[in-house]
């Protein structure tokens, strides 16, 4: 019964794995699905920063709100990753 159940296990991860480079070029998608599937990265990520951004200083999360505020703003002026970074760590390193 155990090797059955690994084995289904296994099945049922592995086809959505494997599935999708092989029919993502026969699939034709609105534009406005393929905007919404572009931009799930960017709210992934916000999803897992944000909460980081608030329980990085126990006491102060106003400090590490304004540090995650200076990045979104860097960010969106396109400036470089690296300055992004420095600069936001930098400002809540000054603040604390």
């Amino acid at each position: 019964m155990s090797l059955f159940l690994l084995l289904s296990l296994w099945l049922v991860t592995l086809v959505p794995r494997i599935l999708p480079p092989f029919i993502v070029d026969k699939i034709s998608v609105s534009p406005f699905f393929g905007e919404f599937l572009n931009v799930i990265p960017y709210a992934t990520l916000g999803a897992l920063i944000f909460p980081g951004i608030i329980e990085a200083i126990p006491n102060e999360p106003g400090i590490s709100l304004v540090g995650g505020a200076v990045a979104i703003i860097l960010s969106l002026l396109r400036v470089p990753l690296v300055l992004v970074v420095l600069s936001s760590v930098s400002l809540v390193y000054v603040l604390l």
